[in-house]
Order: structure tokens, then sequence, then C-alpha cells
């Protein structure tokens, strides 16, 4: 019996992603800068071939204004070079005009031919600082604008931020059918929540202690279903995974053997999100865990030491991780990203430890949104007018 009541109930499976260091977050010691482990194309593209390679189903694409890449171009780039896993864009609500992201999206669809899927996401841009509500709102009426595209024949909006009429939709028809490409989101206010409740497929959570993790679900839920909605959850959480406990443990300890706190304080606070309500329940994690970072018995938080957004990591022997993700599934967890230091290495541990041992799916093929052959768009086998 899952937590709250989910999209997928009688999924088996889970979608099973792994990171895609685009914003400068690679590492073999934190917050020792590695020139070889630095955001390129070649470093990262070798982390989305080699995910795709040992069985990852979906790769989260960051976004922010920081040392990296741009998000939209780094995926669109993936397209000839992969085949199978899915694509996971972070986009950063309001930095485009909707209509032309919602051409973008619907370009990037079709030339992954259906494994583009949307993380949406609503921190401040770059210089700027807003208000949150405004943050959410402008987010809100991008995401509904997108849903229109994907969903009718014309745009017709008269929001607080953006006024449209009468615009065809026909230049931002996505490959995937049946609603669009998947749109994945995470934030802890309760303007975050209302978004995402309202509009939003999977809504995805930072490492806490299983309890918080279920509380933050029937929160979600509790507004979904206001709505007359249900959701998928997902959980995003660095890994340490080895073939022994005391292996595990001691990789943790030596990642951060070279840690310098002040420097891992300037790299929390250089992301545009180091302000956000997630972030200072990532802080509150470290501050109620044990003496060796553990805030719960395989849950350690030394990550979030030298990173902001997402700062723990399950850490232990292939069958004890094993163990916590089918405790997650449980719950009723049914997306999962993951990352570990540096990233290729810790793709090959999971992936080669644990990956096998459990059944995976895409969740856009789950929802019936991909379809079996190109679908009549104007960018597939539509007629041109």
């Amino acid at each position: 019996m899952t937590i709250v009541p989910i999209t997928s109930p009688d999924l088996d499976a889970a979608e099973v992603a792994w990171f895609a260091a685009l914003c400068s977050d690679d590492y073999r010691y934190l917050g020792v800068p590695d020139g070889a482990l630095r955001s390129s194309w070649a470093h990262c593209s070798q982390i989305v071939t080699t995910s795709e390679e040992l069985g990852f189903r979906n790769i989260l694409c960051p976004s922010s204004y920081q040392v990296g890449q741009d998000t939209l171009s780094f995926v669109a780039a993936c397209a000839p070079i992969t085949s199978k896993i899915n694509l996971l864009a972070a986009v950063r609500c309001g930095e485009m005009q909707p209509i032309m992201l919602a051409r973008t999206i619907a370009t990037l669809d079709h030339m992954l031919e259906g494994r583009l899927t949307v993380n949406v996401i609503s921190s401040d841009f770059p210089g700027e600082t807003a208000d949150s509500a405004y943050r959410y709102q402008r987010s809100r009426e991008v995401v509904q604008i997108l849903r229109q595209a994907w969903t009718r024949d014309s745009i017709d909006f008269e929001g607080e931020v953006y006024h449209f009429k009468g615009l065809s939709t026909a230049p931002a028809k996505p490959y995937q059918q049946n609603g669009g490409p998947l749109l994945y989101f995470g934030g802890y206010s309760p303007d975050a929540l209302e978004l995402c409740a309202e509009q939003c497929d999977v809504y995805l959570m930072w490492p806490e202690t299983k309890e918080e993790l279920a509380g933050r679900m029937r929160a979600v839920h509790e507004r979904a279903a206001r709505h007359g909605r249900t959701l998928d959850y997902g959980l995003r959480v660095h890994m340490i995974v080895r073939d022994t406990e005391a292996e595990a443990k001691d990789y943790a300890r030596e990642l951060v053997s070279r840690l310098d706190d002040e420097q891992g304080r300037v790299i929390r606070e250089r992301a545009l999100d180091a302000r956000s309500l997630g972030v200072s329940h990532q802080a509150r994690n470290r501050e109620i865990a044990n003496a060796e970072g553990y805030v719960e018995p395989h849950l350690w938080t030394g990550v979030g030491r030298a990173r902001s957004g997402c700062g723990a990591a399950l850490v232990g022997s292939a069958d004890q991780v094993l163990s916590e993700i089918e405790a997650y599934m449980k719950m009723g967890i049914r997306a999962f990203i993951f990352s570990g230091y540096p990233h290729l290495d810790e793709a090959r541990h999971f992936g080669t430890k644990v990956l096998p041992q459990l059944k995976t799916c895409s969740l856009p093929h789950a929802y019936g949104r991909v379809p079996d052959k190109t679908p009549a768009t104007p960018l597939g086998t539509g007629e041109r007018r």
C-alpha cells in the first residue's frame, strides 16, 4: 500500500535515471576542482552515453547559470548519439518566451522521437531576485501555455504575466501524444506544491528521512486531490555503493577528506536556488545527523557540505542500497534520479551492482505518451500546409 494514491499504482517498475553534470558539479574530492571533470561536452556526453549503455532509463540535464552548458543545446546534441535513454531537460520558466519554448520542446521531442521529459524550474534568473509568488505564477502560466500548445489547435491565454490570442499550435506539436512530454517538478513552498498539484505529472523530492518524505507526499497529494488529480513521485539522491558497507562508508569519508568548509559554503551559495526552502531542509538534515553525518542508517548528508540542492547520498553495499530503493518504491516512488562522484565511476558502480536487480521502465511509455510510429504532426508525417 503506497503512502498516498498515485497515478501508477499497478506499475511494478521504476524509472531509474542518472545525472549529467552540466553545471560544474563533478568531483573526485568534493570541493576540489579537477580539470579532467569539467562540464565540457566531451565529459558530459560521455556520462549520457555510458548511462544509456548501463541501462539507465532517463538522465537529468540540469540548468544553472554557472560554468557549464546550456541545457536545451546539450539535449539537442544528445539526440543523434543516443537511441534508448530519455532526456530530462530542466527548463527555467520565463527564460524563453512561452510560445517559442513550446516550439523548442516540440523540436527536441521530435529529434528524440518521444524521449524528452521536462523538469519545470521556477528559481530566479541570473541577476534577478523576484517574489516567490510571482515566480510560481509565471511558471504556472508557462506550463498552462505549453499544455494548450500540446493539446489544442490554438493558444488562447489571458493571464497575469502572459497574453496570447488565436495562435496556431502547429509549430509546437510534440512527437509525444495524449498530453505531450511528462512534467517533473520539485519545490517545497506552498506556491510550489500548488503548481505541481495542479499542472505537473511527477513530484520530485530531495533526500530526507522516510518519515519526512511520507509527510511531503501527503501534503502534495492533498492539494492534487482538490484538483481531482493524482501524481507520481520521484526521489533525487546521490549514490555510494560498494561490495561491502565498510567500503562504501570508507569512500564517503574519502570523498570529503580534502573539503575546506569555507570553499564548500562558496560552492553552495553560488547556486540560484541557494536560499530556497528545499535547500534549507537539506541543511536541516545535516544539523540533525549523527557525528558521521548519517540522518538514517544509510542516508549520509556529507554531500550537502559542498553542494546546494540535493545534499545526501545512499551509502552501503549493493544489497543494502537495493533494499532502500525497494522501500521507497513501496512508499509510492516511481522515479529515481541518482548520481555520484565522480559521475562516470559511480554510474558504473551502481549500474553493475544494483541496476541489473531492478525492474525499470520509461514513464512516458508507461503513460502511453510515446506513439508506435511517427505521429501525424507538422514535424512528423502530417500534411504539409
